[in-house]
């Protein structure tokens, strides 16, 4: 048997020299590679440590100090005595910066539960992202209850990019007595986006929108202040570093007498209508009173729809601003100026007369123009014709002087154009004539038109403002004077009250102040004459009136008949009253509208001589 060989060997392999060299290339590439990445590192730390320090360090301080701006304090708004009509009131608002909420969508939904979100309130803060710059906070809701900011407080870290913020809202404490005279302000929309300077409205979230408000928003707004603030991550601020100051708005001192506007208010008893009330020396608006009207503190913060459906769905319109915009026939409170033109015009002596039997016909025609006397008034001359308000008189005036001759004088006294009072949407009325029509309906004119556009029917239509303006240029023998609402700014408080400078009135067109005097003696008659429309309404006055009635109706012919079947009173007549008083040195002109009257000597003039009687004989607190 043969013994196996023992296994074979491997020859061991040992190289110490050459394991040293290879360990010696790899620790110094290894090296090599570590200096290179220190030196990278070495040199962007340098690159922007150093070259790199001045841009790094600005953009760092943007990311940690925030310049803010700072809304100024809208300048308040007094009547002539100083009677708050407009004010500033301290409020919080919660404010979100949308691109510092991951889920907008959820985050509204949480934060109902922490404060009453409307739909409404989501859906003006979604309107106000689109054209606004990132990071920027904007309002989700307006004045909070303390309640409110206080469940907010605890529930703050949930609701990064949500903060509250005190504010000053705008508050009206009259309420509807001026919310067509002094407006109201609500949210810049888009639309005011487009139209405001976006610097000086920084930080700013309500502009003016109707009434004063509206037309001196330039003055009332101010110029925005700015602050620098320090922030941590969550974007609250730490400190601020420095500031500068808004100026706030300046302060309006408006002509109107809150006693006046009062009294003119009430008179009506919350039935449709409207009064001017003009001083004739100066052109000073009094009092102007649109009835109804609507709170304008619903609208600051966002009106609901329901409360707006209301207001759109009243038939009595309180949003409609009578005084400026409404229109009315003027009836008989034009045969004043129908005179005073007939005599300026050669048309008529002061002596002329005409017998009045009830019926007016133009030559050669059938057609009757009636008076309101069934049976006539019998013969009757200018101040009588005023007195007892003879359509005939004018019928046969209006006549004689032509539509052309009539259209221009009238023209004289402001009708068919604004008046160019300081607010937005006055509407022009219309003062008829051959080019007027021509042009509204492509058709000559008739000279029945012309009969009955002297006592203000057909197409003439006037708004209470115009007429206040004409009575006020009669009321002055024929000086015109812009009539005006801002009486006087102050720059803030402390500051002097400056009185604006007023244009000096044109001249007046009337050449011969007799034929002035004759018409202001029949207007006298109308409230003091024993014949007068408005004679028992005024007979206890302790000052004399002018005055005039007249009576809107609005009738459909049958033969000579008037037929009334199916109209109420509201649609068949609007009672209408001017005067300016004392008659001698008016202080005061009057136009007076009530929509739902019977006439103007039964209805419009006992509410004139109530809103005369408060200016004439004031109550100690009213400065006239």
């Amino acid at each position: 048997m043969r013994t196996p060989a023992p296994p074979s060997r491997r020859p061991a392999i040992k190289d110490n020299p050459g394991e040293v060299a290879l360990f010696q290339r790899r620790a110094i590439v290894g090296f090599a590679i570590i200096v290179a990445c220190l030196s990278v590192l070495a040199s962007r730390f340098v690159y922007l440590q150093v070259v790199r320090h001045e841009e790094f360090s600005t953009r760092a301080d943007q990311n940690r100090i925030k310049l803010r701006p700072i809304p100024p304090a809208r300048g308040l708004i007094f009547d002539r005595n100083g009677v708050l009509l407009a004010d500033n009131t301290a409020a919080f608002r919660l404010e979100v910066v949308p691109e510092k909420v991951d889920d907008l969508d959820a985050m509204l939904e949480s934060l109902r539960d922490v404060v009453a979100l409307t739909d409404d309130d989501v859906k003006r803060f979604r309107e106000q992202r689109r054209g606004r710059r990132g990071f920027q906070s904007l309002p989700l809701r307006f004045r909070l209850t303390e309640d409110e900011v206080a469940r907010f407080s605890v529930n703050r870290w949930r609701f990064p990019g949500v903060a509250v913020v005190p504010y000053l809202t705008r508050t009206y404490p009259r309420g509807a007595e001026f919310g067509h005279l002094v407006g109201y302000v609500a949210r810049i929309d888009e639309d005011d986006l487009a139209k405001l300077d976006t610097a000086r409205y920084a930080g700013t979230t309500h502009v003016g929108k109707t009434g004063i408000e509206r037309y001196y928003e330039d003055q009332l707004h101010g110029q925005p202040g700015y602050e620098r603030v320090e922030v941590n991550a969550d974007g609250r601020v730490l400190r601020q570093l420095d500031r500068q100051p808004p100026v706030p708005g300046k302060n309006l001192y408006l002509t109107i007498d809150i006693g006046l506007q009062e009294a003119a208010e009430a008179v009506f008893e919350g039935k449709p209508g409207a009064a001017v009330a003009i001083d004739p020396r100066n052109g000073e608006v009094l009092a102007m009173v649109s009835v109804p009207s609507y709170d304008p503190n619903l609208f600051v913060n966002g009106i609901s729809h329901y409360d707006y459906r209301t207001l759109t769905g009243s038939p009595m319109r309180p949003l409609l601003h009578r005084a400026l915009v409404g229109n009315y026939k003027p009836g008989s409170t034009v045969k004043p100026f129908m005179g005073i033109a007939g005599l300026e015009l050669g048309v008529r002596k002061i002596d002329d007369t005409v017998f009045s039997t009830g019926e007016f016909h133009i030559p050669g025609q059938s057609r009757g123009y009636r008076d309101w006397r069934k049976g006539g008034h019998g013969r009757v001359d200018l101040v009588e014709s005023l007195a007892q308000s003879v359509n005939t008189y004018f019928y046969s005036l209006a006549l004689d002087m032509g539509v052309d001759r009539l259209a221009s004088y009238m023209s004289r006294f402001g009708f068919g154009k604004p008046t160019g009072i300081d607010l937005y949407g006055e509407a022009s009325g219309v003062l008829p004539s051959r080019e007027w029509k021509r042009g509204m309906f492509n058709k000559p004119w008739f000279p029945g038109e012309t009969v009955i556009a002297g006592i203000g029917q057909g197409f003439w239509v006037v708004t209470p403002l115009q007429l206040a303006n004409a009575t006020a240029i009669l009321a002055a023998r024929g000086e015109h004077r812009k009539i005006h609402l801002l009486k006087s700014t102050q720059a803030g408080f402390g500051a002097p009250i400056q009185d604006l400078a007023q244009p000096p009135p044109e001249p007046s067109f009337i050449v011969n102040m007799t034929n002035w005097e004759a018409v202001r003696q029949g207007m006298i008659a109308v409230v003091s004459g024993p014949t007068g429309t408005a004679n028992r309404v005024f007979a206890d006055a302790a000052y004399v009136t002018a005055g005039k009635t007249g009576t809107a109706q609005r009738f459909s012919r049958t033969g000579d008949e008037v037929d009334t079947r199916g109209l109420d009173d509201a649609q068949r007549h609007q009672a209408l009253f001017v005067a300016f008083a004392p008659a001698d040195e008016p202080r005061i002109a009057l136009a007076l509208v009530m929509e739902f009257g019977a006439s103007g000597s039964h209805d419009a003039a006992p509410l004139a001589k109530r809103i005369l009687d408060a200016w004439l004989a004031p109550q100690p607190s009213a400065v006239p």
